[in-house]
């Protein structure tokens, strides 16, 4: 199996954290997505416990809410003792509202209002990652007239190419995120935050993209981003206390891919980092990492329930499911790859290719294309793995369809962490 929260029955069911998949979707219905609790806390802690015993005091993982965002997910994070960042100020009030403490929040996007940046002062938010010149302008402006001083990050693009998706690939030169070092806009937006009296410039950050199975573009991005520190050490006299790498450590969707160890990755991180400060005389800095992805991606299946099949001969077979693109539009957007099983017919043969098509009036309403299952008929399942991340929290109303639940698997069993959206939950918002 891909992972070992997966098993199979005796009977031939698909069962997942201990759970038979058969008997979940029978009881809170489909589209269905469950999250193994368990998993979602060992990986905090591999993350927690590898960054404290190889980085400097005050070093953690920022859980990425973009993966995954809802009030449960937070109280997870806040019990494990990590950081978060948030991107917008739906996931920070959400994390507030679980009661996330805002000193261990770090606010990311390329386009804060001043609405976002207004609310996340006034909630006390610990740190602005701050992507550009205007924004910069707009917390010093807001922090003076609640009179506080705001501790930032400075978002840089250290020109790396991450050999990931186009769409995923984020620390170039010609990103929308960050400025860039090599263009000499990073020393800009570096000495104008150390100029203004209502800023803490703390550090930097870099991200360079998802998906990302080996370590060596992070160590690359390292050695940019210090390089960058000892030269504004040299010309400012600033030395920054903190280095933010961003996320992006993949994890495997299909047996063809790679494990990654999440530890030893950052071990070598470490070990550069540690020969890169010694050479160029810098104190080593606290670093931070955004996981989201390799938290919860493979801490997630997603339940459905086939309507059925439309078989063209000898061209192409079509599965038809009750999801599609509005619980999961990554294979319409990335033409990502996920691994596809029929959960009630484990031990069956393969005899049947199928391209698993959603409910949405779009002919690229699909999530896996040319899949070998068993053959399927109306009513029987199909499981999805990996749906941990960017799944639910990409999730959409297209076509006026209602949001899946979420069901997360503890040490006391299955319960309900996001209600299924109902018929009336679409119209709340209309006048």
């Amino acid at each position: 199996m891909l992972y070992d929260n997966l098993s199979v029955s005796e009977n031939g069911h698909l069962c997942f954290a201990g759970y038979d998949t058969a008997e979940l979707a029978a009881r809170y219905g489909t589209p269905l997505m469950v999250l193994d609790e368990d998993r979602i806390r060992s990986r905090c802690r591999v993350y927690k416990h590898a960054m404290k015993e190889h980085f400097p005091a005050g070093s953690m993982p920022l859980f990425a809410s973009k993966a995954l965002s809802f009030k449960g997910i937070y109280a997870i994070m806040a019990q494990e003792g990590i950081g978060i960042d948030v991107v917008s100020s739906g996931e920070l009030y959400t994390a507030l509202e679980a009661g996330f403490p805002p000193g261990r929040m770090y606010f990311h996007g390329n386009n804060k209002t001043d609405f976002d940046i207004r609310f996340a002062i006034q909630s006390h938010i610990g740190y602005f990652v701050c992507d550009n010149i205007p924004e910069l302008e707009a917390i010093e402006q807001e922090a003076a007239q609640q009179d506080v001083t705001q501790k930032i990050l400075l978002r840089l693009a250290p020109g790396i190419d991450a050999h990931t998706h186009e769409k995923i690939n984020t620390g170039r030169i010609d990103s929308k995120f960050g400025v860039a070092i090599e263009t000499g806009q990073a020393e800009e937006l570096v000495a104008l935050a150390l100029q203004k009296p209502h800023i803490a410039l703390c550090g930097y950050h870099c991200h360079i993209g998802s998906q990302i199975f080996e370590h060596t573009p992070f160590c690359d991005a390292a050695v940019m981003m210090l390089d960058f520190m000892a030269q504004m050490q040299r010309k400012y006299g600033y030395q920054a206390k903190i280095l933010n790498l961003g996320g992006g450590m993949a994890v495997p969707y299909t047996e063809k891919d790679p494990t990654v160890d999440y530890s030893e990755n950052i071990r070598k991180i470490s070990a550069l980092i540690q020969k890169v400060c010694r050479e160029k005389s810098l104190d080593v800095p606290v670093v931070l990492m955004e996981p989201g992805r390799s938290i919860v991606a493979d801490s997630g299946i997603t339940l459905y329930t086939v309507g059925g099949a439309k078989v063209i001969p000898d061209l192409k077979n079509y599965l038809m499911v009750d999801g599609g693109m509005t619980d999961n539009p990554r294979y319409t957007l990335y033409q990502s790859e996920y691994t596809v099983c029929a959960p009630e017919y484990m031990h069956d043969t393969p005899d049947m290719h199928y391209s698993i098509a959603g409910r949405c009036c779009e002919s690229g309403d699909l999530i896996q294309e040319n899949v070998p299952l068993p053959k399927l008929n109306r009513g029987d399942l199909l499981a999805v793995l990996t749906t941990g991340a960017y799944n639910y929290s990409m999730a959409s109303n297209y076509n006026r369809l209602t949001r899946p639940a979420v069901i997360l698997i503890g040490d006391e069993g299955p319960r309900v962490a996001v209600r299924r959206e109902s018929l009336s939950d679409l119209i709340r918002n209309d006048v």
